[in-house]
């Protein structure tokens, strides 16, 4: 039977029964350069998974092999004593989990529940655009270079995709936000980010004055001056065991805040194999990133995680990327290194970054870049 309810895709690549692909040019051309996206795909009725989205098994996720988090994760951490009386305690837990694993989750962190819930909302509401307008927002068509929608990490670099779409969103400032950010989601995500602005300040200092050492004057603001937020978003895939939503990987930014749905599927990497962040409702997920891990001479963990394709439902996350302007220079913090040897050498945010997004994931690799 021919499909034909409303596929997205041009009428030439309609046929008899679900829809299938065996031209990767033609694939891309579609996905990403005319902006249909893995979204596109779905909603064109696929049947499998095109070979450019198939990764080898070692690369795949199989939910049964993921070991028991208790050892590694810790309990959610209640923030509604941090930077204040009695706040020692929740600082140093902040610190014994950035060293420990690199990533843990935050209750009471003062972003209501309902703008949480509102977040996942103006994600799908985004998605669920016609293709003709999320295209107006890939590279090249963009009106603002600091908002930008695609697929994948990096598709003309990466040997095979990523089952995501996504749009980022660079903050600058308020007047260009409410400019050229989406309608959909824009004011809805400015909210979110200013009301994610203490905690991620309080949690940022908390983990650097734990490392012991003092910070230049200036130096907490530097380091988290740039933020973006991302809206994820991960469509059904009829072979999701052949695949991955996101690849092995470590973020770029010092701190990344996660809003993830119910669905679940991140990984993180550990000792003896991977773990899952099951997801806890109204709580945040934060996670090191290669920055901070630079900053700290290696004391905190940037940790490897990666996230599994959704088979039968939608899934997004929202992720908040803190990192510094890539005019400011990181390297490990004065002090740290006195007695002992320095990991990692003195370079510009815009150097790292550049290399880092210079190639697709690549597990913690990139780290190697700022290595001495």
């Amino acid at each position: 039977m021919a499909l034909v309810l409303e596929n997205p895709f041009p009428k030439s690549l309609s046929k008899t029964g679900p829809t299938k692909f065996s031209d990767d040019g033609k694939l891309l051309e579609l996905v990403v350069k005319e902006g249909y996206g893995v979204k596109g795909m779905v909603d064109s009725g696929i049947a499998e998974l095109p070979q450019r989205y198939i990764h080898p098994p070692h690369e795949r996720i199989v939910r049964k092999e993921a070991i028991d988090a208790l050892c590694y994760l810790a309990k959610p951490i209640d923030l509604s004593k941090l930077g204040r009386e009695g706040g020692e305690e929740v600082a140093r837990a902040l610190c014994e989990s950035a060293e420990k694993l690199g990533f843990f989750q935050v209750v009471n962190h003062g972003v209501p529940f309902e703008l949480l819930e509102s977040m996942k909302c103006a994600t799908k509401r985004f998605f669920e655009m016609p293709v003709e307008k999320k295209a107006m927002y890939l590279r090249g068509k963009t009106p603002c270079p600091n908002v930008f929608y695609g697929t994948s990490f990096a598709p003309d670099k990466e040997v095979c995709l990523e089952w995501k779409d996504y749009l980022s969103m660079i903050y600058m400032n308020d007047e260009e936000a409410l400019k050229y950010w989406p309608e959909q989601c824009r004011d809805v995500s400015l909210e979110y980010l200013k009301k994610c602005k203490a905690m991620i300040s309080g949690i940022l200092k908390g983990l650097l004055e734990g490392l012991g050492v003092g910070l230049e004057e200036g130096a907490l603001e530097a380091y988290m001056e740039a933020k973006a937020v991302n809206l994820n978003y991960y469509p059904p895939c009829p072979n999701p065991e052949l695949t991955v939503g996101v690849g092995r990987h470590s973020d770029l930014a010092a701190l990344t805040v996660l809003l993830q749905d119910e669905i679940g599927g991140l990984y993180v990497k550990v000792d003896k194999g991977w773990i899952e962040i099951s997801p806890v409702p109204g709580a945040l997920v934060i996670n090191v990133g290669d920055t901070l891990e630079i900053l700290s001479n290696g004391r905190y963990k940037s940790a490897e995680h990666r996230v599994m394709a959704s088979g039968s439902k939608e899934r997004v996350s929202i992720p908040i990327f803190v990192s510094p302007r890539p005019h400011t220079m990181i390297g490990p913090l004065p002090g740290l290194v006195e007695d002992g040897k320095a990991v990692y050498g003195r370079l510009l945010f815009g150097e790292y970054m550049a290399n880092y997004f210079g190639a697709g994931h690549q597990g913690k690799s990139s780290l190697d870049f700022a290595r001495i």
